[in-house]
């Protein structure tokens, strides 16, 4: 399973960012889905996850409210919508697949077995 990211870039404080994270030849729809990202320095961590269907999703803390995931399985495709952007939302930002559905929507990156290469998201006026 490949998973390709795109739509990163630099926007200013309180803008907005898609994400998209695609498969080119596997459907999505047998995998948990979770976007995580990882800041100079720092530990990768959890951002939000969905289920197979779209039906549970999962979402830290420090993002409630301000991004959204989402997908399309025809399309195999995931999203994340990232408004009210702030500069500590600046990391490299990674999508990755787990079919371990008993573990839920979780948010570990040690539960993931599929990851894409990352998208650089540059918050800063």
């Amino acid at each position: 399973l490949q998973l390709v990211e795109s739509g990163g870039g630099l926007v200013q404080p309180g803008g907005s960012l898609r994400l998209a994270c695609a498969s080119s030849v596997f459907q999505l729809d047998y995998f948990t889905i979770g976007w995580f990202r990882q800041a100079p320095g720092k530990e990768r961590e959890g951002v939000s996850s969905i289920s197979t269907g779209g039906e549970s999703t999962n979402y830290a803390d420090s993002v409630k409210g301000r991004f959204t995931i989402s997908r399309d399985n025809a399309k195999k495709t995931v999203y994340l919508l990232m408004t009210s952007l702030k500069p500590e939302d600046t990391a490299v930002y990674y999508c990755a697949a787990t079919s371990r559905l008993w573990l839920g929507t979780t948010m570990s990156p040690d539960d993931y077995d599929y990851w894409g290469q990352g998208t650089q998201v540059t918050v800063s006026s």
